[in-house]
């Protein structure tokens, strides 16, 4: 056996942990770039203490989906002012695009030379600018991934920047900063790091330390989840939520993904649907199929021994089977209000592309069990009617 495992040179969790993050940057330099997602008021607060430690700000929002065009425009800035640091304070979206703006600082040429599918993917050849990463949803994880999920809107897909190299130098995940956060977003979130922990969980790249974040990390999201969305304030639900979330991104970092996010990738390029609720949408069906191909192709497969873990764990039986956790995951998405896909105008005419471009994503090289182009689009079928 062999594995690696790479994340943040420092993580940093806890409830007030956010003013952590002011003494670090003061020792980094007295310019930094504060990219900021659509509601940056809640780190106000932070904001003053860097003015007080004589930190020159410059704020970035990025409001939706990051898009190259985007981050090429924070590269601008953060090089017009001169920055030393760059700060993610958000969600996904602010985490990815300060990585990728610190990366790209430092790192010349144009995206697209180091962008995976559409561009050539080139590595990244210098170190990125320091990069502190503060989310404020349990979700993505972004504040310990190697990767910068971007927008191409020309190509219609999500790409990723991925290096080493994007692993932020600090990550301080404040559970609080996400009282505020409405039940809707906390929800679609928060199944998209149940995604996260049951995807590395059966991939074919899990790893023992991989496992352990995994199952505790899925134990946490059963067991929270639902309290996060009904009682937003509910401290020990959000403490638990934040450490799933970050032992997702830990997860996915480590030993992969699979065919959700193999789907999500291409789903978001073409349609505005959030990530979360892609992911909620395609879990169970994704589940479902990979079962049955195991159980036909690879019936001595590890993976399906993973499922009836994860159906033990999620549902609190000790003779689970792994259909009752598909099973489980229908109910909890129907509980949480999940928008179906057909909200964001994804129709059966478009599931044959969106099927193409996931079997060249790299997240389903992961997958437990190579899919074919009749299974991927079957699951898509059943995603977009919900059945």
């Amino acid at each position: 056996m062999r594995f690696e495992f790479s994340t943040a040179t420092r993580i940093i969790f806890g409830p007030g942990t956010v003013r952590e993050a002011v003494s670090a940057a003061a020792s980094l330099g007295n310019r930094a770039l504060i990219v900021t997602g659509g509601t940056p008021g809640r780190l106000d607060s932070f904001f003053r203490e860097l003015n007080v430690q004589n930190i020159e700000c410059t704020s970035f929002s990025i409001s939706g989906e990051p898009t190259i065009d985007a981050v090429l425009e924070g590269v601008r800035i953060a090089k017009d002012v001169r920055c030393k640091l760059v700060i993610g304070c958000g969600g996904g979206s602010a985490l990815d695009g300060a990585k990728a703006i610190a990366a790209l600082s430092t790192n010349p040429g144009s995206p697209l030379e180091y962008l995976e599918i559409v561009g050539s993917g080139k590595p990244l050849t210098q170190p990125a600018a320091p990069c502190i990463c503060i989310p404020t949803t349990a979700g993505t994880g972004c504040e310990v991934t190697r990767n910068a999920v971007l927008v191409s809107p020309e190509h219609h897909v999500k790409v990723s920047l991925r290096s080493n190299r994007l692993l932020p130098l600090m990550a301080v995940v404040d559970p609080e900063l996400a009282y505020s956060l409405p039940p809707d977003i906390t929800a679609a979130t928060g199944m998209d790091a149940l995604t996260q922990l049951i995807e590395p969980f059966v991939c074919n790249r899990a790893n023992p330390l991989t496992d352990a974040l995994c199952r505790d990390g899925i134990r946490r999201v059963a067991r929270w989840l639902q309290q996060a969305v009904t009682q937003g304030t509910n401290f020990e639900a959000r403490e638990n939520m934040a450490l799933a979330s970050l032992f997702g991104g830990l997860a996915l970092t480590n030993a992969g993904l699979g065919a959700v996010h193999g789907f999500a990738a291409p789903m978001g390029g073409m349609f505005p649907i959030p990530h979360g609720i892609a992911c909620a949408c395609l879990l169970p069906f994704v589940m479902d199929a990979n079962l049955k191909a195991l159980g036909q192709r690879s019936g001595d497969s590890d993976a399906l021994a993973r499922y009836e873990e994860i159906a033990r764990i999620v549902t609190q039986s000790p003779d689970a089977k792994a259909k009752a956790g598909v099973d489980w995951i229908h109910m909890l998405r129907t509980k949480l209000s999940i928008p179906h896909l057909s909200t964001f105008g994804i129709t059966e005419k478009d599931l044959t592309a969106i099927a193409a471009q996931a079997d060249r994503s790299s997240s389903i090289k992961g997958n437990p069990v190579k899919l074919t182009q009749e299974e991927l689009t079957s699951i898509l079928r059943s995603a977009l009617r919900g059945q």
